[in-house]
C-alpha cells in the first residue's frame, strides 16, 4: 500500500513568507542580485552578552534535558519582567518556554481547541495563524478589516463574527503584517465584547518592544479586570533581541492552561534547547540597551520606508506604529503587464517584482488581504534604497 498523507496535512498551506525567502535564496545562489524584504528577521547579530551566556552555559555543562516547560530561572525571569513592565502577577509555573513563539502558538491552539470550535482571526493576519488553527480541527473565522481603520478589528465586527461555536479571539499588536497597533481604548472596547461573549484570547505580543513615536504598547490582559484569567499571552526573544535562530518563545496563561501546554510539550519536543534558554535568560535579565539601539535603527528605516512609499504612484500604506513591516496597497497596479507579463493579483505582482527587479516581498493574499504586498524593513538602509529603486522601476515598466 502506497503511503498516504493525512487529509489535515494535505490541506495545510505552506508558509508564503518562507516560500518567497526560498525563491530569493535560489536566485542569490544562481548569482543574481536580490534585495530580500520577505522574512521578518532582524539583520542584527545577537548581542554579545547573550552569546557569551550561551558559551558559559555550555562550559558549565548545561547541555542536558531541562524541565519540559523550561528552566526555573528563565520562567521566573519572564514572570518578573511582566510584573515590572505590565503589573501582571504570574507565578513561574504559569510560564511555559517553547521552541519559538510559533511553537507557543501551536501549544495554545492545541490545548484550547476542539474540532468544530471557531477562532476569530482579524485579517490581514500572519500566515501561520489560520494553518495552526486548522491543525487542531477547529475553524479559523477570518474577519476582514479596513485599511481606512488602520486594519484594526472593531467591537462591532467582533460581536457580529461570534457564534455559539466561537471560543477564541486571536489578536496581534503591533501587527504582522501591517505594523498597526491597537490603542488602550481600542483594546478596552474589544475586551468588553470578549467578556460579554465569554471568549478566550490569544494575544501575540512578540513585537511589544518595537514601537515607534507616540504609540503606546499595552498588554491585552491588563485592560480590564478578569482578562488575565482568560488570556494566553505569546512572546519571546526572536524580534527584540535579534534571536530568531535561537528558537525561544513563551506563554503566560492561567495555571490550568499552562499545565496542559507543559504536558503537551513534554510529549512533543521534551524541552527547548538548554543552551538557548540560558541565552534567553541573559536577554531578559541582562542589559536592555541593545534593544533600544536596535529600535533606533528600525525607526530610521521606518521613516525612510514611509517616505519612499509616499512617493510611489497610486500606492497607499497606513502608518506603521510598531514591528518592522509595511503593508502597502498595490490594487491600482494590478490587471496590467510588466515587462510583457500580465499581472492579475498580488501573487503575480510580487513574483514578477522578484523576477524582473530582484526585490522579494510577500503577496497580500497570503495574509488574507488580496491587492496588498508586505515588505519587511528589517534590513539596512542601503538595501532598502536599492530595493525601492527596483520597485519604482518595476512600476514604470
Amino acid at each position: 500500500m502506497a503511503a498516504t498523507i493525512s487529509k489535515i496535512i494535505q490541506a495545510l498551506e505552506p508558509s508564503a513568507t518562507l516560500a518567497m525567502a526560498a525563491k530569493a535564496r535560489e536566485m542569490k545562489t544562481a548569482g543574481k542580485k536580490v534585495y530580500d524584504f520577505s522574512v521578518g528577521e532582524p539583520d542584527f547579530t545577537t548581542p554579545q552578552h547573550i552569546c557569551d551566556a550561551a558559551a558559559k552555559a555550555m562550559a558549565d555543562g548545561h547541555t542536558h534535558y531541562t524541565a519540559s516547560g523550561g528552566i526555573a530561572e528563565l520562567r521566573s525571569a519572564v514572570a518578573k519582567a511582566y510584573q515590572q513592565t505590565h503589573g501582571l502577577e504570574y507565578g513561574p509555573q504559569q510560564v511555559v518556554v517553547s521552541n519559538g513563539a510559533k511553537h507557543s502558538l501551536h501549544n495554545a491552539f492545541t490545548c484550547l481547541c476542539d474540532p468544530g470550535d471557531e477562532v476569530i482571526i482579524p485579517a490581514p493576519y500572519w500566515v501561520s495563524y489560520a494553518e495552526l488553527v486548522k491543525l487542531t480541527g477547529a475553524k479559523p473565522v477570518i474577519v476582514p478589516t479596513e485599511e481606512s481603520n488602520n486594519f484594526k478589528l472593531t467591537p462591532a465586527q467582533l460581536r457580529a463574527a461570534c457564534t455559539s461555536k466561537t471560543k477564541i479571539l486571536l489578536l496581534c499588536s503591533p501587527s504582522n503584517p501591517t505594523g498597526s497597533m491597537y490603542t488602550p481604548d481600542d483594546l478596552g472596547a474589544l475586551a468588553d465584547v470578549v467578556l460579554e461573549k465569554n471568549l478566550l484570547v490569544i494575544s501575540d505580543e512578540i513585537y511589544e518592544r518595537l514601537v515607534y513615536g507616540d504609540n503606546k504598547f499595552v498588554s491585552f490582559a491588563t485592560v480590564r479586570p478578569g482578562l488575565a484569567e482568560r488570556t494566553v499571552t505569546i512572546n519571546g526573544v526572536s524580534k527584540a533581541y535579534a534571536m530568531t535562530g535561537w528558537r525561544i518563545g513563551w506563554t503566560l496563561s492561567p495555571l490550568n492552561i499552562a499545565k496542559a501546554m507543559d504536558s503537551l510539550q513534554s510529549q512533543e519536543t521534551s524541552n527547548p534547547s538548554s543552551i538557548s534558554q540560558y541565552a534567553a535568560l541573559a536577554a531578559v535579565s541582562g542589559p536592555q540597551q541593545c534593544v533600544g539601539d536596535m529600535l533606533k535603527e528600525f525607526a530610521k528605516r521606518r521613516e525612510y520606508v514611509q517616505g519612499r512609499l509616499a512617493k510611489l504612484p497610486k500606492v497607499t500604506c497606513p502608518e506603521m506604529g510598531g514591528a518592522f513591516y509595511a503593508f502597502f496597497n498595490v490594487q491600482a497596479h494590478l490587471g496590467r503587464t510588466y515587462g510583457g507579463v500580465q499581472v492579475n493579483n498580488s501573487a503575480d505582482w510580487c513574483l514578477q517584482l522578484l523576477a524582473q527587479q530582484g526585490v522579494a516581498t510577500v503577496m497580500g493574499s497570503a495574509f488574507g488581504a488580496e491587492g496588498y504586498a508586505r515588505l519587511s524593513f528589517a534590513t539596512s538602509l542601503d538595501v532598502l534604497e536599492k530595493g525601492f529603486d527596483g520597485i519604482e522601476a518595476f512600476l514604470k515598466s
